[in-house]
């Protein structure tokens, strides 16, 4: 390749000057590389950002742990944790998992009733999640056992609550999911991001498992 070439590939690289086409290249083949391309520059950036929020939960482990011995003369986990409650959380949000595969698999197929009954079922499950979540931290407060109570509780509400915010979020994550779908079918674009949003809500569910296992397990059991 010239000098001039290079120079040209690098200021115009998929030719558009020229009608689309490079180095004998049809404009088809190029527009799909192109497309290619930002689905890897997407996967990268929201690979970042999920590591990122692992590092900020890594954080919150790391605070509970150190402080959850700090109950300032106050309850503690085994006093205040209801496991019955805390297994029914576990076990919407497993499920929750699932039905988010499932979609998947139906918005892959493009089959309609699989993408939207699995969206549903997650959507649900979520919720159900956050129900029984808000429910146990009410339960806290009205025995006075409320974040402000010891170190303890700051660092317990901190990550739970953390989590939950989260799981919030991914809710309204998926209804603009299920909008877009509805509106614009299964577009490139779209795929992309329902891919993202599953990685998000498998994310949250690996942290949950860590949660109940470090925190109400442990917590029970000192």
């Amino acid at each position: 390749m010239s000098i001039a070439q290079e120079t040209m590939a690098r200021d115009d690289p998929y030719r558009i000057s020229l009608g689309g086409r490079y180095m004998g290249l049809p404009g088809a083949v190029l527009a799909e590389r192109s497309l290619a391309s930002k689905r890897v520059i997407s996967a990268y950036g929201f690979w970042i950002f999920l590591l990122s929020d692992i590092i900020m939960f890594s954080a919150f482990f790391a605070a509970y742990a150190v402080l959850s011995g700090e109950t300032a003369g106050g309850p503690s986990g085994k006093q205040l944790f209801n496991l019955t409650s805390v297994a029914l959380q576990t076990g919407c949000l497993l499920l929750s998992s699932f039905a988010c595969g499932v979609a998947s698999i139906g918005a892959r197929a493009r089959e309609n009733f699989m993408y939207y009954v699995g969206m549903t079922a997650t959507a649900l499950l979520g919720a159900a999640f956050l129900f029984l979540e808000l429910r146990d931290f009410t339960s806290m407060i009205a025995q006075g056992a409320g974040p402000t109570r010891s170190a303890f509780l700051s660092s317990f509400f901190a990550l739970v609550g953390c989590h939950g915010l989260h799981v919030t979020l991914g809710l309204l994550w998926l209804l603009t999911m299920m909008a877009q779908v509805f509106a614009k079918g299964y577009r490139a674009d779209i795929m992309r991001r329902l891919l993202c949003f599953a990685l998000f809500w498998h994310t949250l569910d690996i942290i949950w498992v860590g949660i109940f296992t470090v925190v109400y397990l442990m917590g029970v059991a000192v």
